[in-house]
């Protein structure tokens, strides 16, 4: 799968100054000025000559890692409030090995992006798709939502991949988003809003010679919008679902995924936040009312009828 923003890193990854000018460029000089003056004096080196690779900021968009949580499959008799668990606690559904199964996406939050008012943004997800021993094809996908700073796309179940087959090792995909500030670029960006793009892209257990040419495109959209003043990065993720039943990795079966934009995975515990079927939101144990903080993302893994 290809690093697409290798030369383009997530706001979270860049310096004070760096990230202050970006504020600056989407018009949001208080942040900016605020970011300057509580930054450290001088920046901590560490032992391999770099930075300390602290985050410089304590907005959400800030941060760089992420914890994936999990939500098994609907229950006749769920409860009012249903727990999630990290990835690594639960137990692979081995006979998802060489199935065909569909992934969508469920929720995209948008807690807090760069700038202020509704974001633009470039949702990209790549994976790999196993058609037999030794031949894969390498899928991308991109879909364009816009949101309200503080609020969730308008998106759930929309069909990313539709018929992946999973491999003897499990699936593995890449996801980034990228706010897209610059006017030209948004106007680019509109072509995402079609039904075809929107119906996610259609794989079999056979080759497909349109496959290659399609995810190019979505590569090419993605590196063109990167290279593009204003359009920033916010989160990157790479993530393995396995058959393995090891706890430091992550399973797969059904459900759904949660990919939460945290400070610190010492400080994230799941079995502290619920999800809330009648809301549709991750919601914190000790006080209900309250939503999750956080930027995050939710991609659902289903399996497809026998073919």
């Amino acid at each position: 799968m290809d690093d697409l923003i290798a030369d383009y890193p997530v706001i979270g990854k860049r310096s004070p100054e760096e990230q202050a000018q970006i504020l600056r460029d989407l018009g949001d000089d208080e942040t900016a000025d605020a970011l300057m003056a509580s930054r450290p004096a001088t920046e901590t080196k560490s032992i391999f000559g770099g930075g300390s690779g602290l985050p410089w900021s304590s907005k959400p968009w800030g941060h760089t890692s992420h914890s994936f949580g999990f939500l098994p499959q609907a229950g006749a008799a769920d409860p009012p409030l249903l727990p999630l668990y990290h990835a690594g606690q639960i137990k692979p559904d081995l006979s998802l090995r060489g199935a065909g199964v569909t992934i969508r996406l469920d929720s995209l939050r948008l807690a807090d992006y760069p700038g202020s008012g509704v974001h633009r943004v470039l949702f990209d997800f790549s994976a790999v798709n196993t058609i037999g021993p030794s031949q894969a094809e390498h899928l991308h996908y991109n879909a364009t939502f816009r949101a309200r700073e503080g609020e969730e796309a308008a998106v759930v179940g929309l069909p990313i991949f539709v018929d992946l087959n999973v491999g003897d090792l499990g699936l593995a995909f890449k996801c980034a988003t990228v706010n897209v500030a610059n006017e030209g670029s948004q106007r680019a960006l509109d072509m995402l809003d079609s039904d075809l793009v929107k119906s996610g892209l259609q794989l079999a257990k056979t080759a497909q010679p349109a496959i290659g040419p399609l995810s190019q495109i979505a590569i090419g959209l993605t590196k063109a919008i990167l290279g593009v003043n204003k359009n920033v990065p916010v989160q990157e993720f790479t993530l393995g679902l396995d058959f393995d039943p090891v706890a430091t990795g992550a399973r797969l079966r059904e459900g759904a995924y949660f990919a939460v934009q945290v400070p610190s995975l010492a400080g994230w515990d799941w079995s502290q936040w619920f999800w809330h079927p009648s809301r549709g939101c991750l919601i914190s144990k000790a006080d209900p009312n309250t939503l999750c903080p956080w930027n995050y993302i939710i991609f659902r893994v289903s399996r497809n009828p026998a073919r």
